[in-house]
């Protein structure tokens, strides 16, 4: 029994022995590194860049009124459609008070000349009529006698203008009713019924009434740095995505670039402006975000390989090409010449073939 036991304990220890030196065997051989193989392809390239900003309409219109008052009347409000001099709002007169005592004066003083002159020519006319005076004092008396009532309606005018913001004379012209000045689209009325406003003059820019816009013409609004700047210019296209209508892309023509920039986080900005062609299905709201996309640079049928197998050494570019698979790859380190890139792909102008097999990453 001790003699098989001890046979057994030799036996194992032998295993032992044996299988230590095989794993020590193994490990001391050269590991083979084994690497993906990659084609070169025939491939479109385009370099682009992609500038932030929004949808507006190109042209908004801020309704202000010609007369200071008070809100009496909304007949729109914002998200309607309003035709170019159509009402909008009507505004109520509130008189300065030195302004109506002034026109009042004014409208007393206008009444006693106009009886005085009235007084005057029934005076001057039996005269005459009695041709004891001449034709010339006749018509003189007459001419002043309209006058005064001329004078006498004017200041009757003023004060109504004064009250009322509007007289019997001008009411088809009334500055009291707020009116489009374009066909468009109300984006917003920011005042209510009962709000002061103020006319526009050389002190202040007055109270906008409703911001009123044509949105079949809209643009898009954003910036691009000033390191792709140079390589843009008017007419090029874009291709537009907005936030709210992810599914869908519109087409636009670069139409405008800032002559300077602006610095934001320490980089210059430069405002740039693309022409949009929305379709007539197709519902844009002013203010939407979108993002710009700029062919800056475009090769078509270019010799690519991807830019992760590509080698930058300074100012020259090397590739590995496969020599040899069998027992084992071999490749060989190689000089191209470089194209452009699309940040995924880069085209090889020189230096290799579409027959070639390229080294890519290392196989776990």
């Amino acid at each position: 029994m001790k003699k098989y036991l001890k046979i057994t304990l030799l036996v194992i220890v032998a295993l032992i022995f044996i299988g230590t030196f095989v794993f020590l065997y193994q490990k001391s051989k050269p590991k083979v590194t084994v690497y993906e193989v990659l084609t070169p392809e025939i491939a479109d390239l385009e370099k682009t860049t992609v500038a932030t900003g929004k949808v507006e309409p190109r042209d908004e219109i801020l309704i202000k009124p010609q007369i200071s008052g008070i809100i009496s009347e909304l007949y729109k409000k914002a998200g309607e459609t309003v035709k170019q001099g159509e009402v909008i709002a009507k505004v109520k007169v509130i008189p300065e008070i030195g302004q109506l005592n002034s026109a009042e004066s004014r409208v007393r003083l206008a009444e006693i000349n106009a009886r005085q002159a009235d007084t005057d020519f029934e005076r001057i006319k039996k005269l005459f009529n009695d041709k004891l005076v001449s034709k010339e004092d006749y018509e003189k008396s007459e001419v002043a006698r309209k006058q005064a009532f001329e004078e006498k309606q004017v200041a009757a005018d003023a004060l109504q203008i004064v009250k009322e913001g509007i007289s019997k004379n001008t009411a088809s012209y009334s500055s009291t009713l707020i009116r489009s000045t374009i066909d468009g689209l109300i984006l917003d009325v920011p005042v209510k019924v009962g709000n002061s406003v103020i006319m526009s003059n050389t002190f202040n820019d007055g109270t906008t009434i409703a911001n009123v816009a044509n949105m079949n013409d809209l643009i898009f609004k954003g910036k691009i740095d000033e390191t792709e700047v140079g390589r843009i210019h008017e007419g090029m296209p874009v291709k537009l995505t907005i936030g709210a209508l992810q599914s869908l892309s519109f087409d636009a023509v670069l139409e405008y670039i800032s002559p300077k920039g602006v610095e934001e986080n320490g980089a210059n900005q430069f405002e740039i402006k693309a022409a949009i062609t929305v379709p007539d299905s197709v519902e844009i709201r002013s203010g939407y975000s979108a993002n710009a996309e700029i062919v800056l640079q475009r090769t078509q049928k270019a010799l690519a390989v991807p830019e992760s197998a590509v080698e930058f050494n300074g100012d020259s570019t090397f590739i590995w090409v496969m020599t040899d698979s069998v027992p084992e790859q071999k490749f060989e380190r190689r000089q191209v010449v470089a194209g452009m890139s699309d940040g995924i792909k880069l085209e090889i102008k020189k230096g290799l073939t579409a027959k070639d097999k390229v080294r890519g990453a290392e196989k776990q």
